[in-house]
């Protein structure tokens, strides 16, 4: 194959929109196109897709780019080896098998419908909020895909008939893409990867498998869940109807998981990656290690049927870019979220504005349903440039919140460190390309922070996985990290230790302003 032109390609189906990115040999992008698809908010707290509309910017984005590298000069049609998958994790959908339409919206990883499921799972279970916790290492929580799926069983008249019928299929958005992918109600096939079920509640971390004392309990029916494989594997062929017809789908990972694949993580080492929410994963290796300060154990990836299974701890932030889009959308201080670094550099401080963007809760490492959003410390003096500095802050201080209890979680022998004897963050994600954020991190972290020449890792790890499982690429020249590390940039702190352990401790006081305010009167 040395003479003749090789591709893979990547979705990457976000929360709030879909890529397809078509990568060569050397892992570097020759065409791509994207497309923002549209959030429902039925009421407070509620967040919804359209599962249609998510196939159909799929759809869009495959014949788009495919066009665009044609155009290039690329000959994609016979170069094509191979397609990963990448998604937004958790997101629920329950379809009908026969007509194959959704049952419902897509009810989204960020979504606080079910609180009361949760709180009555925690009065009626021994081990409360942490009863699941020794077999998928999650607490009960309103982000897990088993609470959504309780949900539609409990409250939608036709997924609880399709249930009975024998007709109901359940998957997060990855299974609910690859059956559309492979045939729809013509024979599509019901898969999930081991890293998309692990977010789900319903999967044991040691055997890999659904967990039937988790379904037992929940009362949720083992026929209507998808089979479970590996990240890297040969899943099924792309079938008649769309632009790259018979190609196969050959890797499938959660976005994070992804993103530690395209950020070649291994045991010790972490990335965080800045979309939406923040998502901060640690390698630990071939062991499941349990958290004590708030993280969750879950699985990093597993490349092949074969491969052994790596795990992570994790911390899940629920609001980071996202509020900045509120700042644009909601707000209107900002028109683009571009605009925010430039507006927030008009200041060298916050002024003593602390935010904390608790808009629908927060998780890790409080994982207090109840918290609101606050904004403390406003005077008179404060302007829009500290609200916008405030913002950035925000982000900063809840990935080290976070940090701070991987670091107690993992110890000195869990995590890998420079020369120096610091711990490198590597970082990704759209919003990582605001330098002024970066700075800020390294200096609340009080450690380096290092962002490749890539900052799209999430697609990339995609494609990383799928070009394994068909022997493009081998694991050894994805983890060679040296070179892809030359290209990066890293950002030293440069504030004060001083000042910096004050503005934390200040972070702290707002967090707790943020609690049991669920219940504030409309």
């Amino acid at each position: 194959m040395s003479g003749e032109e090789v591709f893979i390609g990547s979705i990457d189906q976000g929360t709030t929109s879909t890529r397809f990115i078509i990568y060569d040999r050397y892992a570097s992008p020759i065409g791509s196109h994207q497309v923002e698809f549209t959030q429902f908010y039925p009421q407070s707290g509620w967040v919804e897709h359209d599962p249609m509309e998510i196939l159909e910017s799929v759809r869009v984005c495959i014949s788009k780019a495919v066009d665009k590298a044609t155009a290039a000069g690329h000959n994609v049609d016979n170069g094509l080896k191979a397609i990963g998958l990448t998604n937004q994790r958790e997101t629920t959908v329950v379809w009908s098998k026969s007509t194959g339409l959704p049952l419902y919206n897509a009810i989204v990883w960020m979504d606080v419908r079910t609180s009361s499921i949760c709180r009555k799972l925690e009065k009626e279970l021994p081990g409360g909020r942490t009863h699941f916790v020794e077999s998928c290492g999650l607490p009960i929580s309103t982000y897990f895909s088993a609470l959504k799926l309780l949900w539609l069983l409990e409250n939608v008249d036709a997924v609880k008939e399709a249930v009975k019928k024998g007709d109901a299929l359940f998957g997060t958005i990855d299974t609910w893409l690859i059956w559309n992918l492979t045939g729809g109600k013509d024979k599509g096939l019901h898969v999930t990867d081991v890293s998309n079920a692990s977010r789900t509640m319903l999967m044991n971390l040691k055997t890999l498998d659904w967990d039937k004392s988790t379904l037992d309990t929940m009362g949720i029916a083992a026929e209507i869940l998808p089979k479970i494989v590996s990240n890297a594997e040969i899943i099924g062929n792309i079938a008649k109807g769309w632009a790259i017809t018979g190609i196969p789908i050959a890797g499938c990972l959660g976005d994070q998981h992804a993103a530690m694949v395209g950020q070649a993580c291994r045991k010790g080492e972490a990335k965080s990656t800045y979309g939406t929410g923040a998502f901060i994963l640690l390698n630990t290796g071939e062991e499941v290690i349990k958290s004590n300060h708030g993280l969750l154990s879950t699985l990093a990836f597993k490349l092949g049927p074969k491969a052994p299974a790596n795990y992570a701890l994790e911390g899940s932030i629920a609001i980071a870019g996202a509020a900045v889009q509120w700042l644009r959308d909601s707000l209107g201080i900002i028109k683009s979220a571009s605009e925010i670094e430039e507006l927030a550099l008009q200041v060298d401080s916050t002024g003593g504005v602390y935010f904390v963007p608790a808009f629908n809760g927060l998780f890790a490492p409080w994982w207090r349903d109840d918290a609101r959003g606050v904004c403390i410390g406003i005077t008179r003096f404060t302007n829009k440039s500290h609200i916008a500095r405030a913002i950035l802050e925000s982000m900063c201080f809840q990935v080290k919140d976070v940090l701070d209890s991987m670091h107690k979680d993992a110890g000195e022998k869990g995590e890998v460190k420079n020369a120096k004897g610091q711990f490198l963050l590597r970082v990704d994600g759209g919003a990582t390309v605001n330098n002024l954020l970066m700075q800020i991190q390294a200096d609340i972290l009080g450690t380096p922070v290092v962002r490749p020449a890539d900052i799209e890792t999430t697609a990339l790890g995609a494609a990383y996985a799928a070009g394994l499982a068909v022997g493009i690429w081998t694991e050894d020249e994805i983890f060679s990290s040296g070179e892809k590390m030359k290209k990066a940039k890293t950002f030293n702190p440069v504030l004060d230790e001083e000042l910096r352990k004050k503005k934390v401790a200040s972070w702290c006081k707002a967090v707790e302003r943020t609690f049991d305010l669920a219940d504030l009167s409309l």
